[in-house]
């Protein structure tokens, strides 16, 4: 019997069969997925085989092939990776400019991720109801920026009902993970979509300006009025590691930068002091944003910090 992961705690886990009807599994045996060293062997979104024991206790037999997977570095690991989620049609980032700020470093992480795992991003900026004058350049700044890269970005606000039902054209037959700082508005996103989930949600901590986390394991959910619609809902994160990358690769996970690299005169170069390099060239130029080669630069940095 062939099943689908709506939850992974790390020792048991929420399979819907085929029929529509949900077990609480565990695995049987040691998993060994060939190629993914992971502190995860199974994560939601993967498709599953189910047997049942002679106890009645249902048991996870065997994984089928992914198509596709996102990772985060694992936070007690630090050479592995935690596979977030699994056979994603698209990663959506839920973002906002203010209570709490999403920084461009952290979204250049996600938007960089998402293409090293070859997963369609989406952006989406919260709480828009609070922007002022300031916030509103900044992200007619962003919009533009990330437009220009083939981004979707949208201009949304849960609690003002704004915005929000050009998001829903998104949803129709996907999969989608969402992901975000903490205190963004995730889980007051979802719940508007899917009333009857009723997923937690915190303040703002007035005292620190970052969010409190209340989703603890990654989770899907069937959004019911859609046509085929999952989202997959991930623990807030404030720092989103970049996974299984080495300094060489970066660049290829920055569009901008990766239609360039053929024009650097030295195959090896990695755009940051060596001469006749063309990012740093189109950088000079404003052919490539500031704001994204910063980011690049702060990536290389954490990964030289890495190895040490």
């Amino acid at each position: 019997m062939k099943g689908l992961i709506y939850k992974s705690t790390g020792s048991w886990y929420l399979v819907k069969d085929e029929e529509g009807t949900f077990y609480e599994a565990r695995l049987k045996g040691i998993f060994k997925i060939d190629g993914i060293t992971s502190t995860n062997p199974i994560a939601v979104g993967d498709q599953v085989e189910l047997e049942f024991s002679n106890e009645g206790e249902t048991m996870i037999r065997n994984i089928l092939p992914r198509h596709n997977y996102i990772a985060r570095s694992s936070p007690h690991h630090i050479s592995q990776h935690h596979i977030i989620a699994a056979n994603l049609d698209q990663a959506i980032l839920f973002s906002s400019l203010k209570n709490p700020k999403t920084s461009l470093g952290f979204i250049d992480r996600f938007l960089a991720t998402a293409e090293a795992f070859h997963i369609p991003a989406v952006i989406f900026f919260n709480k828009s109801d609070l922007y002022q004058k300031k916030e509103m350049q900044q992200y007619q700044h962003i919009e533009k920026m990330y437009g220009s890269l083939g981004y979707p970005v949208l201009l949304m606000s849960v609690s003002g009902l704004s915005g929000i039902e050009e998001t829903k054209k998104f949803f129709e037959n996907k999969t989608s993970l969402i992901s975000g700082n903490s205190g963004v508005g995730k889980s007051s996103f979802i719940n508007y979509l899917a009333p009857g989930l009723n997923l937690k949600t915190l303040e703002v901590s007035q005292w620190s300006g970052k969010g409190m986390h209340t989703t603890t394991f990654a989770e899907m959910h069937d959004i019911q009025g859609f046509q085929n619609a999952k989202i997959i809902d991930t623990p807030g994160l404030r720092e989103f590691g970049m996974a299984d990358m080495d300094k060489q690769e970066i660049s290829h996970y920055f569009p901008e930068m990766r239609n360039r690299l053929q024009d650097c005169r030295f195959n090896n170069c990695l755009h940051i002091d060596e001469p006749g390099c063309a990012i740093k060239d189109a950088v000079e130029k404003e052919e490539i944003y500031m704001d994204r080669y910063v980011s690049y630069l702060k990536i290389m940095d954490s990964i030289n910090k890495k190895a040490y």
